[in-house]
């Protein structure tokens, strides 16, 4: 609880406030004391005349000013002044809702009402936070003994979702009271746009979703007066409530209005965020969702469906569930179904507190499909393949984009787990989404037909002007950049090399991905406002905390694992001896580089292939890999392993470096004994070896790629980001913050080296912990 509530609990209990409290509120037999909300809500901000006032007035019972003096007894000037002071704080609301259009002053219920209204005052929100509790718990508590009685559409109790008019086909017939423009005729002229009293009361508690709440609710009618007269809004235009309503589409929020006055009338269209409305939540909660509950059924056109699961994603309720058809040995696998209220005894066992994560019981293990959950991007991979089959190359290039920034690099470099994945491989062969994906996204390579998004922004105030700096321009860094774009930031990116791109340049070869492929996907994020910022290595050019007296709120470390390893055998320092790593930078730099004589490449993974291919590309006589791994279990991709011997790289598994030959301090050979196991018992790396069984190869080049490192340098001095196994910054597992609170890591600095899409995967979801960071009193 939070102090300010606590401080009016341990005051002697206010008799005005508690009655007050009593005759508001609507829980059903429910004697208010000093320990509810609707007594430490109030007290906090209602005077004891405010109190006497109200206490004289009825419930959702319009009076005027003359009717309310006759009842207090008081002088009409100084009661107008009470009942507006009354009316800022939200205690009260009025209208001119009567034939003599007479201002006409009401006490309403606490939500939808007063809860909401004192919420909407920012400056009193600040000084009283305990009202952004009051509201939660009064949005809540009176429903607990009815919401299993409420029938569809609500019945006058909570919201009413409005579905997005475009959607709704006129062959519905439907009913004008579900169209928002029906109530923007209704009320045409007089519409108010003000915060949104969820978001604000969930931003003060510290759980906000990121959203600005500044806008988002609408009041229309005499509401829209009250709005701005009581300095909780500001009156807009048509356009700008069209405006507003097509960017919260955009947004995937739920249009609402107001459902306790009967069928011709309603006082605001909210647009709402699942993460933090409470109408939308206490449906959930109490598992009735008829609460909120729209009249419109949805219909889906298989022909124009394409299977991506956004639908089920977005949905607010739950509502939507996306069939999958699979089969088991057993037969077609059977969903488990959630009890409702309409044939049980509702009680407290009934309700869901989870409903977040219960939402998803009727999705099978796999997810809405098997490929893309094996993808860790979680890209529509089914949507997309159909559109590619339907010649829609656009929309598919735009459906890849939402969760992948590179689906050209991609196409060229992934490890495919969707394809791993694939059922059809169960029959024959996986279908080749790699292949179609690198086709699809050939549009991205044509300044003329790339997809560049546009920045789709959760706040009504204009692109966010919060700078924020990311470190490394690798795929990680990247895409976070890339996101952070699409929700309306300018990031800077900064980058020590010549070139953006970190290992898609420097640690893979032009000949699996061409340069001129990544350029011109960086183009697009370039055209979105990333800035990049080549040749500035941080923590030697610039700082962390330099940039933070720059004005920059927040910081993405994604710098890769930029460095090779060593195996720590006699003779490493000899000439002729370089990392894999830093021989893929050297043949990559942009001139020819040349290797002379014979390569003999340490390792087994596809690094290790990449860089024995390189070297034969730069002139190496005769290249060949040693690893530890048999060849069952070699790290690398069988293909990679097959284009390597089709170039004539020879394959020799199960041995382990012993010592590098060296003559005149140069590579003459290399010895390696022979490895008997690569793994202990406990599945743990701990190569056992014959020390008996060795070969010595003569070579005048050895390159180990056997690992990557972090190099650091300078970036974390002055920091309080802590580095666990390997150098690798420790963070948070789902929102990535380090122990520095601005400061955020994801890729290979966080997770050690993995793949492509496991770095684009990572920048994507530190890019939203940012953009919730950088705004004060939302929940990573």
């Amino acid at each position: 609880m939070q102090e300010n509530a606590a401080a009016q609990k341990s005051e002697k209990p206010r008799k005005l406030i508690l009655k007050l409290g009593q005759k508001i509120t609507d829980r059903l037999g429910h004697k208010v004391t000093v320990e509810d909300p609707e007594y430490w809500g109030l007290a906090g901000v209602v005077t004891d005349e405010m109190a006497e006032v109200a206490l004289k007035m009825k419930v959702r019972v319009p009076s005027t000013l003359p009717q309310i003096a006759r009842l207090t007894g008081k002088d009409e000037k100084h009661l107008d002044d009470i009942l507006q002071k009354m009316a800022v704080v939200g205690l009260i609301e009025y209208n001119w809702e009567n034939p003599q259009h007479v201002k006409q002053y009401v006490l309403p219920m606490f939500v939808p009402g007063s809860a909401e209204f004192t919420n909407m005052n920012e400056k009193q929100l600040a000084e009283h936070p305990e009202v952004a509790h009051f509201f939660e718990r009064m949005s809540r508590l009176p429903l607990e003994k009815v919401t299993p009685m409420v029938p569809l559409g609500g019945a006058g109790i909570g919201m009413h979702v409005i579905p997005v008019e475009k959607a709704i086909s006129a062959e519905n017939q439907s009913a004008d009271v579900e169209h928002i423009s029906h109530w923007l005729k209704k009320y045409e002229g007089k519409y108010a746009a003000g915060p949104c009293s969820c978001r604000l009361s969930r931003r003060s508690m510290g759980e906000g979703c990121g959203d600005d709440p500044s806008d988002w609710c609408i009041g229309v009618g005499d509401m829209a007066d009250y709005l701005v007269e009581t300095g909780k809004g500001h009156y807009v235009t048509y356009e700008q409530v069209m405006d507003t309503l097509k960017q919260a589409e955009e947004n995937g929020f739920v249009h609402q209005i107001t459902n306790i006055d009967g069928e011709d009338k309603i006082f605001a269209i909210c647009n709402c965020n699942v993460n933090v409305c409470y109408a939308l939540r206490t449906s959930q909660l109490f598992n009735t969702p008829n609460l909120s509950r729209s009249a419109y059924v949805a219909k889906v056109t298989p022909e124009d469906c394409v299977a991506c699961g956004r639908c089920v994603e977005n949905c607010p309720a739950g509502a939507v569930k996306l069939g999958q058809k699979l089969c088991t040995k057993d037969g077609p696998v059977v969903y488990p179904q959630h009890e409702l209220p309409d044939a049980a005894a509702w009680g407290p066992e009934k309700w869901d507190e989870d409903y977040r994560d219960n939402n998803r019981i009727n999705c099978y293990d796999t997810g809405t499909s098997p490929c893309k959950t094996a993808c860790p991007a979680h890209i529509a991979i089914q949507g997309y393949l159909k559109k590619a089959a339907q010649g829609k190359y656009d929309e598919a290039l735009e459906l890849i984009k939402r969760e992948n920034p590179f689906p050209a690099v991609c196409g060229r470099v992934c490890n495919r787990r969707c394809e791993q994945a694939c059922t059809r491989g169960t029959i024959d062969k996986p279908i080749a989404i790699d292949e179609v994906k690198k086709f699809i996204a050939e549009q991205d390579l044509n300044a003329a037909t790339r997809f560049i998004p546009k920045p789709v922004v959760p706040s009504r105030r204009g692109a966010y002007t919060d700078k924020i700096a990311v470190i490394g321009a690798g795929p990680a860094g990247l895409s976070c950049a890339f996101y952070l774009a699409e929700k309306g930031y300018k990031p800077t990116v900064f980058e020590k090399n010549r070139l953006p791109g970190g290992m898609l340049v420097y640690g893979i070869p032009s000949f699996k991905l061409e340069k001129n492929i990544i350029a011109a996907e960086i183009g697009v994020m370039k055209e979105m406002g990333v800035e990049i910022v080549c040749g500035t290595e941080a923590g030697r050019d610039v700082t962390i905390d330099g940039l933070r007296r720059q004005g920059y709120k927040a910081f993405y470390i994604a710098i890769g694992c930029q460095g090779g390893r060593k195996t720590g055998v006699p003779g490493e320092d000899a000439a002729g001896v370089m990392t894999g790593v830093d021989f893929l930078r050297a043949a990559g730099g942009g001139e020819k580089y040349k290797v002379n004589g014979r390569t003999v490449v340490v390792g087994g993974g596809n690094v290790a292939i990449d860089v024995a291919r390189c070297a034969v590309r730069c002139g190496s006589a005769e290249t060949s890999i040693y690893c530890l791994e048999t060849r069952d279990i070699m790290p690398a991709l069988p293909e990679e392993i097959e284009e390597a011997e089709d170039e004539g790289i020879g394959m020799n598994c199960g041995w382990g470096p012993e010592e590098i030959v060296v003559k005149d301090g140069r590579v003459a050979g290399i010895t390696f004994k022979k490895c008997v196991s690569v793994k202990d018992a406990d599945g743990r790396f701990n190569p056992k070896y014959d020390e008996n069984e060795t070969v010595t190869v003569e070579c005048e080049n050895v390159l180990l790629s056997i690992g990557q490192s972090i190099e650091w340098g300078n970036l974390l001095d002055g920091t309080n980001v802590q580095l666990g196994r390997g150098k690798g910054v420790v963070a948070d597992s789902v929102t990535y913050q380090t122990g520095e609170c601005d400061v955020f890591a994801g890729g290979d600095v966080y997770t050690g080296p993995k793949f492509v899409i496991d770095a684009i995967a990572a920048g994507k979801e530190g890019a939203l912990s940012i953009h919730k960071f950088v705004h004060p009193g939302n929940s990573l």
